[in-house]
Formats: C-alpha cells, structure tokens, sequence
C-alpha cells in the first residue's frame, strides 16, 4: 500500500482542492481527510456516509451536587478557572476544564466525578459514481472543542484498516496546515508528500517550515506552486530555495477564475470552464506525484 499525503504550510493554498482531483484521476482509493479542524472535502467529495462513530478524548469533570458541601477547594484548586460558584452550588464549566484531575483529588466529599470527553465524530463514506472505487473518511469536531491529533490518528488508523479490508493500494491524505501536532500525527506511515505553496512571503516562510518538519520525520518532499503567475518573482523564488534543499518542484498550476465557481456547484476543475492549462497542469502534477 502507498500513502501520498498532501500538505500546506498556511491554509489557503488549494491543498484540498488538489487532494478531491487526485482522488478523481485515481483509479481507487481511500482519501482520509486529516483536516479535522476545518474539513471540507465532504462538501464536494459527494457520497453516502455508511459509517458515524462518535470519537472521546480525555476526561471532563462534573461536580455531584448531592455529595458537595460547598466548601470551595475544589474551585481553589482548580488553575484553569474551570470551577464557578452559582446560587445551586458549584459547576464545573466543561470548555474551561483540563480534565486534570486536581479538584477530585483535592476534594473532602468525592463529589467530582469524571466521564469521557466526546470532542466530535468520525464518518466514513462511499463515494459515488464515477468514482464509487473511492472511500472518504473524514470527521468533525464539535463547537469549541480542539485538536490535539488524537482524531487524526483515529481517522488514519480507521482509513488503512478499510484499505486493507477492500484492497485498495492507494491512500489519499489531506492533511492540516501548519506544522503542529495535528501535522504531525497526519504524518506517520506517510511514503512521500506533496507541500503546495502560493507565491506569497507568508506561502514561501511556512512552505520552508513544512520543508523541515518533512526532512526532520525523514520523509520524502516535493513541491508544488499553486497560482504561480500571481507573481512570477516569488515562484522564482520559492523554486531556488526548494532547490537548495534538494526538493523536487513537480509542477506550477496557473490561476484560473473559473475554479471557485466550480468549486460551489460542486464540480472539480478537471473539465471546461476550468481552462486546458489548468487541467494538464494538475494531471502533471499527480503523474508526478503518484510515480
């Protein structure tokens, strides 16, 4: 099995759109959306999900108001001001929680008790024709919740496993931007990835960034420059320093206006309006990213 995960150093630069037109030209795979925090791909990958699992990370605590005799250590305690006093007695505000443990432990009565924390859920979804040979598994946080990459793990582990089951040697992975945990859990069991950068000063400094991480893990790296003719300069750019760092550039792909009307009828810019030399580009990009 291969893994091919694309990633961007900022958000913004086309990686997911990239990610749904590789799914499309391959001929079967699982695409796992790694982007929990914001992921989108669901919205034009269009398919049935046949697969909902609620995903727990960690613990909240919960005051028992029958056992609490309001003596205010646990509040005291608490270094996350997670504990507040109300006219019915102590609550414990789960947003502000760490679930760290130290208002049970302080606690005279155990009245504190914990239970899982549900941060959001994880899908999986058959695609439709013409790409019914393709898988989606992606998740959702809830509201105010964050990631650590645990829900990415998840999601990776969930893709491989149905991979396997339905013998599929490709898996997709659109992973989050930046650089950070959640980056880092996307990378594991990842054969090679494709950075796609815009020639922009921030595009260029967190392209560099995601260039280091991928040659601290000891992954392959490759480039490609999405919207290049906004400025000819900073590709040029952005090339040399890729160069100096031994990174293959396997492609630029010009901006093209039709794409974000594609994009919100659901469409892949693989076809008219999307012009020839955005089409031949992104197809010269995935033969060179897949090998």
């Amino acid at each position: 099995m291969k893994a091919l995960s694309v990633f961007s150093g900022k958000g913004g630069t086309g990686k997911t759109t990239l990610v749904a037109c590789f799914a499309r030209l391959a001929p079967s795979s699982v695409v796992i959306d790694c982007d929990v925090d914001a992921a989108n791909l669901a919205l034009i990958v269009a398919g049935k999900d046949v697969c909902c699992e609620p995903f727990s990370a960690g613990q909240k605590a919960k005051v028992q108001p029958a056992k609490c005799d309001q003596c205010g250590a646990c509040q005291e305690a608490c270094r996350f001001g997670a504990v507040i006093k109300t006219s019915k007695g102590f609550r414990i505000d789960p947003l502000q929680c760490e679930g760290c443990g130290v208002c049970a432990l302080v606690c005279p009565r155990d009245a504190v008790s914990f239970s899982p924390n549900q941060v959001g859920q994880w899908m999986v979804r058959q695609v439709n024709p013409p790409d019914n040979q393709n898988w989606l598994v992606h998740a959702a946080l809830k509201v105010g919740q964050d990631n650590s990459g645990k829900l990415v793990a998840k999601i990776k582990e969930v893709g491989e496993k149905l991979a396997i089951e339905a013998r599929i040697e490709l898996l997709l992975v659109d992973g989050p931007p930046g650089i950070g945990c959640p980056v880092h859990a996307a990378f594991a069991k990842t054969d090679a990835i494709l950075a796609v950068a815009e020639p922009t000063v921030s595009g260029e400094h967190d392209l560099l960034r995601l260039l280091d991480l991928a040659r601290h893990f000891n992954v392959k790296a490759m480039v490609a420059i999405n919207k290049w003719d906004l400025c000819a300069a900073k590709t040029e750019s952005i090339e040399t320093l890729a160069r100096e760092r031994n990174v293959p550039i396997v492609g630029r792909i010009p901006f093209d206006p039709s794409i974000p009307r594609m994009l919100a009828q659901r469409r892949l810019p693989l076809e008219e309006p999307a012009s020839k030399n955005t089409v031949l580009a992104i197809k010269e990009v995935w033969k060179a990213f897949v090998g």
